[in-house]
């Protein structure tokens, strides 16, 4: 990724998700990972807030998480990228390719507008995170949905929406059949961390990638994808909380979780929701058909 990052402190804390010792992913990392224009239902999570508490100064906007098209006007992300924000935060949902050029251009068009910054990348939406996030470690409840209005969506973007699973289908295929089932993570977040002279530091971001995974482990309600370069995969990192991870099942690419959090340098595991789990789905329900 080319584009520079731009995570402040208030980005990194509205994207922070306790789980163990982790901190949240956000990032595709550069090994083993290519550009994503087809993924057209990737999308990035921008956002406008106040950003010194002052209200006669300008807004800040950013892109801050990465998620995906479920149907015509629900965009799936993580609670963690929808909760803990100032009061006047709006989040908006962009379908482009490289959001952080579209953001740089629109900057200089419109110095000191955030909102008409915002608007020219991406379109408005309203949020609705979990009710019950922030859960226990075993299921945190880390998911959250932006509905948007389906005819400027259209309006804007070309994509067909991502096939959610089944009830239960990464327990179904067993140990023998995850090991075996090709896993393929999306996002827009930034690279695994590179040392410097001010210490380590995550280059890249704000545009889409993609990279092979390879299953680790699964459990009640969270699925974790290993990034070993050795064995041909990439991963997430920072910034790419709340995108989607997609498995063939059934000669079929689905969208099986969302990441949420991994490993500090973004090296290791890509920790993700299941989301064809009861609670998953239960969240979902009122928002999207399910299969």
């Amino acid at each position: 990724m080319t584009a520079a990052a731009r995570l402040t402190a208030v980005t990194a804390a509205a994207c922070a998700v306790v789980l163990g010792a982790a901190l949240p992913s956000s990032a595709i990392n550069s090994y083993n990972a290519t550009p994503a224009p087809e993924r057209t239902e990737v999308g990035a999570l921008v956002a406008t807030w106040d950003n010194d508490d002052n209200p006669a100064t300008p807004d800040r906007v950013d892109w801050v998480c990465s998620g995906t098209m479920i149907d015509a006007d629900t965009f799936l992300t993580a609670a963690h990228c929808t909760t803990d924000w100032p009061a006047n935060v709006k989040f908006y949902v962009s379908l482009d390719q490289d959001v952080q050029a579209g953001l740089d251009k629109a900057a200089a068009q419109h110095p000191g507008d955030p909102a008409a910054v915002a608007e020219a990348v991406a379109v408005q939406g309203t949020a609705h995170s979990h009710p019950a996030y922030p859960g226990p470690a075993s299921d945190t409840h880390d998911i959250s949905v932006i509905e948007l209005p389906a005819a400027k969506v259209k309006a804007r973007w070309n994509f067909t929406p991502a096939t959610l699973p089944k009830a239960g289908a990464l327990s179904a295929l067993g140990p023998q059949g995850l090991k075996d089932t090709s896993f393929v993570v999306a996002g827009y977040g930034t690279q695994e961390a590179q040392r410097g002279p001010g210490g380590h530091t995550h280059p890249g971001g704000g545009v889409r990638m993609k990279a092979p995974t390879g299953f680790n482990a699964l459990n009640n309600a969270w699925i974790r994808l290993s990034m070993n370069a050795s064995q041909g995969n990439g991963g997430a990192c920072y910034g790419d909380s709340g995108g989607p991870n997609f498995a063939t099942l059934n000669g079929k690419r689905t969208l099986v979780a969302t990441t949420i959090t991994g490993d500090t340098p973004c090296y290791a595991t890509n920790v993700t929701y299941r989301l064809d789990t009861p609670g998953a789905r239960a969240f979902l329900a009122p928002f999207v058909t399910l299969p």
